[in-house]
């Protein structure tokens, strides 16, 4: 099996020696994201827009594996201060609102402290539906 890794393009990621992203087999990993915007190489102050931008940065490195932030099965959210999930956790659930993905949030220390939050998740790509077609029992489907 073929390990993919996902780039965003940002130097940091050669410095630290890790991927923005591993695909491995069904499976994708994408690394701790926060709100910078990587085309400026800057980040908003206001910890709801950092988390808007994380999102847009998360999304950006599924799609290069396959998958969207429906595919998501397990996310973990690193917040600087606990109040922060009382006002992050509907902007949360607008992006995960259909996947629901089994969910940790952990109070911490970032590595910038610019930084308010950071997203890091575990997707499982698509599975063609084709291939259960098959294994179908002859009838009527139930729905």
């Amino acid at each position: 099996m073929t390990r993919q890794r996902i780039s965003s393009g940002s130097t940091f990621e050669a410095l630290a020696g890790y991927s923005r992203a591993v695909v491995d087999g069904d499976w994708v990993f994408v690394s701790g994201t926060t709100g910078f915007d990587y085309a400026s190489h800057t980040i908003a102050a206001d910890a709801a827009a950092q988390t808007r931008q994380a999102f847009v940065n998360l999304s950006a490195a599924l799609a290069q594996a396959g998958c969207t932030l429906d595919d998501v099965v397990r996310v973990r959210y690193y917040l600087t201060e606990a109040a922060l999930f009382e006002r992050l956790a509907p902007l949360f659930g607008e992006y995960f609102g259909h996947a629901r993905p089994a969910a940790t949030a952990v109070v911490c220390g970032l590595v910038d402290p610019r930084m308010h939050v950071e997203i890091e998740v575990t997707a499982r790509k698509p599975r063609d539906p084709s291939v259960f077609e098959s294994l179908r029992p002859p009838g009527p489907t139930v729905t």
